[in-house]
């Protein structure tokens, strides 16, 4: 393996793993989200490194991944990340090992994908923390490394310096949580619609155990009330409001919705409501209450309940560790 060094920019470096077997959608989470440019941004962007074990990968679907720069490499990223395995029943190489234990020490952040999680773990990372899997790996998880404690309902765990997510996708939700966390939810927000996602998805990955996704509505009723509510969220709406919107009974607004997102208008409008928060808490000097009601909580105890619920941490917690990034970003 030639030995490359990185060339410092001024923005977060962050290397990535490549391992036999594994899925281009596994590596484009990463690319898509830390490797594209973006000057619309106007902040230094991160500067994404692809790493192997050995120069030639074997991906699925009979394609060869090259890259020159090894896991000497992987190890000088500010942010390392492991996007799966090839085998969750086998250890981690030495030489993987190493490279996580070296840049752990360095102070880099050390993050793992889906599968991924075992490398963590089989470096002994992950020992007296609560991590994330795939829900199909972790009692495998949870069995192999009792050390660890295995949280199989989240998409994904922040422990600080080491942070684990669960299944490929949810990737997307920690990469996105990682943007937010060095730039803050502005930034963070709008590399989420340039992958159309929702900057935050909330509940956990229990929500998609042996469950179907739901589709993308597609009803023009349903679509369209869903717009006019966000346009007032300030406003006490009830689901009474929103069927005469859609010019439908209770009852049949109710059947169409959830048949159309998967989950009810009052849930939609609580998880919409709690992200339309997030600016106002790390733009602007409002009092808790004051943000409440912007966004149509009754109270201000109310909003807190479920800000805590979706985001587990409390407002006045994330005004804390954001307000600062979002107004230099």
């Amino acid at each position: 393996m030639v030995s490359v060094a990185i060339r410092r920019r001024s923005g977060q470096r962050v290397t990535v793993l490549l391992y036999p077997g594994m899925s281009a959608f596994e590596l484009g989470i990463v690319t898509e989200v830390f490797g594209l440019p973006r000057p619309e941004l106007d902040v230094d962007w991160y500067d994404l490194t692809i790493c192997a074990e050995t120069p030639q990968v074997p991906v699925v679907g009979r394609a060869m991944l090259h890259t020159p720069y090894g896991l000497d490499v992987f190890a000088q990223g500010d942010t390392v990340i492991v996007p799966g395995v090839s085998d969750v029943h086998a250890d981690p190489s030495p030489a993987l090992v190493r490279a996580l234990h070296t840049a752990h020490r360095r102070g880099a952040r050390v993050v793992s994908i889906c599968s991924g999680a075992f490398a963590l773990a089989g470096a002994g990372l992950l020992d007296g923390r609560r991590a994330a899997t795939h829900w199909r790996y972790a009692d495998v998880l949870a069995r192999r490394h009792p050390a660890v404690t295995v949280d199989a309902n989240v998409l994904y765990v922040d422990d600080g310096d080491v942070l684990t997510s669960a299944g490929s996708a949810a990737g997307l939700d920690l990469c996105l949580h990682l943007v937010r966390q060095d730039y803050g939810a502005t930034v963070a927000n709008a590399v989420a619609r340039r992958l159309v996602v929702p900057p935050q998805r909330p509940g956990g990955q229990a929500q998609f155990i042996e469950s179907p996704v739901p589709p993308e509505p597609d009803d023009d009723r349903i679509v369209t009330t869903m717009a006019w509510a966000l346009s007032h969220l300030d406003s006490p709406l009830t689901v009474a409001d929103l069927a005469r919107h859609a010019h439908m009974s209770v009852r049949s607004f109710l059947r169409h919705f959830h048949r159309s997102t998967g989950t009810s208008p009052i849930r939609w409008l609580i998880t919409q409501r709690v992200q339309a928060s997030l600016p106002l808490l790390e733009q602007t000097t409002a009092s808790i209450e004051q943000v409440a009601a912007a966004v149509g909580f009754e109270t201000a105890t109310t909003y807190r309940h479920h800000f805590t619920r979706a985001l587990r941490t409390s407002p006045t917690a994330y005004r804390r560790a954001f307000h600062d990034a979002s107004r230099t970003g």
